[in-house]
């Protein structure tokens, strides 16, 4: 399948200039063959998070008739990165995926929220999976900082899903731990990891590089430091064939594990 990664320009704070640039990179993955397209992390406000108030997106509704508008239109799927939401006057990381006839068939809230960003300061963290699946491909996806927590992602692996998608907003200081540890989520789950940073230009130091990387931790594709639309081949079909060399999960102790780590 061929995968578009929107690398974008986040403005901060320019809801409508935000909604507009995803849309006009959304049409041109499809009209390059993309059948996925994935956005960044928070790409509706960015890290605006003391104007949540009067710029995250009420109930998600503006985001979800957005997604599901353009994926039955072009007929793709879209896993639509996260936006700020507001829901009960609380605000969340909310990620919306949508199938390409327009369905949402996967609804998350960032579980784990990055203090030294304040985003528990301001967010509300999520409690649900994210498992779903985009045709016959098993999926799963987490956002940003998630990734620091193996065991979350392992959950969604020993849960089927052969790909995991990661939107993040992940800093230029520290974007080397973000190469290795995609790698290392990628060749412990022995699946792919397609995973989408923004960039920032002025207000925020984010430089991008996103990655596809693929279940023996292959690097298949790497974004540059600037805005980028990518579009990508992968064959999901080869996870079978890795995880059937590398018995990894017939071998596990689970519960083994159960006693010897306590909460």
């Amino acid at each position: 399948m061929k995968i578009g990664c929107i690398q974008l320009n986040v403005g901060f704070g320019k809801v409508d200039e935000n909604y507009e640039r995803a849309e006009k990179f959304i049409r041109e993955a499809v009209a390059g063959g993309a059948e996925i397209v994935v956005l960044p992390e928070m790409w509706n406000t960015g890290y605006a998070l003391e104007k949540l108030e009067e710029l995250a997106d009420e109930n998600g509704e503006r985001t979800k008739a957005f997604l599901s508008s353009l994926s039955k239109e072009l007929a793709v799927h879209i896993v639509g990165g996260s936006v700020s939401v507001k829901r009960d006057d609380k605000f969340y990381n909310t990620m919306y995926t949508y199938s390409r006839d327009g369905e949402l068939v996967g609804e998350y809230s960032k579980v784990h929220l990055f203090r030294l960003m304040n985003e528990h300061l301001y967010l509300e963290s999520g409690s649900d999976m994210n498992r779903f699946a985009l045709g016959e491909l098993e999926a799963g996806g987490a956002i940003c900082y998630d990734i620091r927590f193996p065991e979350w992602l392992r959950s969604h692996a020993l849960d089927g899903a052969k790909v995991l998608f990661v939107p993040a907003q992940w800093p230029t200081p520290r974007i080397d731990h973000w190469k290795i540890l995609l790698q290392a989520r990628a060749i412990e789950n022995q699946c792919f990891v397609v995973a989408v940073n923004r960039i920032a230009r002025k207000v925020e130091n984010f430089n991008g590089q996103s990655m596809i990387i693929g279940p023996w931790g292959e690097v298949l594709w790497t974004g540059a430091e600037d805005e980028e639309l990518a579009i990508i081949d992968v064959d999901f079909s080869t996870v079978d064939e890795v995880r059937g060399r590398i018995p990894v999960y017939e071998d596990r102790r689970p519960g083994l594990y159960e006693k010897v780590i306590k909460e």
